[in-house]
């Protein structure tokens, strides 16, 4: 039984599947997780009820980002066996709102200072915080690839398949997912890795990302694929973390 079913009218169902939405893209060889703002402003600092959450952290998904978290260790802790490069986005703002620019037609709970530059609300969760070869970069709007170096580095590393993790499933993550489709890379979605402040809205866009743009898998699939996987299949230009030596030789012969 698929996450969205008991929302699906019968009508919609048999709508997309007469027309012959649904079929699985299939993985590639080449993988890259995608780690989209996992932090603290959107599960709040602790689990607890999400109501409760956002009385202190207005963005937060509550209880609902922590169970996320927990299956989002268990993924991240394979690709780092496997060597599968992982980048992470994250989020914050100027204190004048400047570079929100259409949030702000959206937001009505101002005064908040929890997405500010050099707040703890834009720390990456520390249960799956970046390890140094992994790679981080602030996006300003949902997609991870609007205005980002993610297509470039993608690119550098030969990836042919992008596996979207993290929050919020209606926003940035269904946003990466489809332009991940769009420029046409194998677009996967763990399940239990992704989650939303609202159930309907969760299920609803998961159901249509597998219609149209990618695949929804359980995260137990997704890390037998990774496990299936050669180590390091991204290839040499795989991030380390470790200087690069002949780069930092080089720059001593210049002075």
């Amino acid at each position: 039984m698929a996450v969205w079913d008991d929302v699906l009218p019968e009508q919609d169902r048999q709508v997309f599947e007469r027309a012959g939405w649904g079929k699985d893209a299939g993985y590639g060889e080449r993988p890259v997780i995608l780690v989209v703002d996992v932090i603290y402003n959107f599960v709040g600092d602790r689990p607890e009820p999400i109501l409760d959450s956002i009385e202190r952290w207005r963005y937060s998904c509550g209880e609902r980002g922590w169970e996320g978290i927990a299956h989002l260790q268990e993924l991240l802790a394979v690709a780092r066996e496997q060597e599968v490069p992982i980048i992470y986005t994250g989020m914050d703002r100027r204190p004048d709102g400047f570079d929100q620019g259409s949030w702000n037609w959206k937001s009505h709970r101002s005064g908040d200072e929890t997405d500010v530059v050099g707040h703890k609300g834009n720390e990456i969760v520390k249960e799956v915080e970046p390890q140094p070869q992994d790679v981080y970069f602030v996006k300003r709007k949902p997609s991870a690839f609007l205005g980002t170096p993610l297509l470039g580095h993608l690119v550098y590393l030969g990836a042919d398949t992008v596996i979207t993790t993290g929050t919020t499933t209606s926003g940035c993550v269904r946003a990466s997912a489809v332009d991940a489709a769009q420029y046409n890379f194998r677009s996967v979605v763990p399940e239990e890795c992704v989650w939303d402040r609202g159930e309907l809205t969760h299920k609803v866009n998961l159901f249509d990302i597998q219609m149209k743009y990618g695949d929804v898998k359980e995260t137990a699939e997704v890390i037998s694929y990774l496990r299936s996987l050669p180590k390091r299949p991204c290839g040499p230009n795989t991030p380390t973390g470790v200087p690069n030596t002949a780069v930092a030789a080089a720059a001593g012969g210049d002075e």
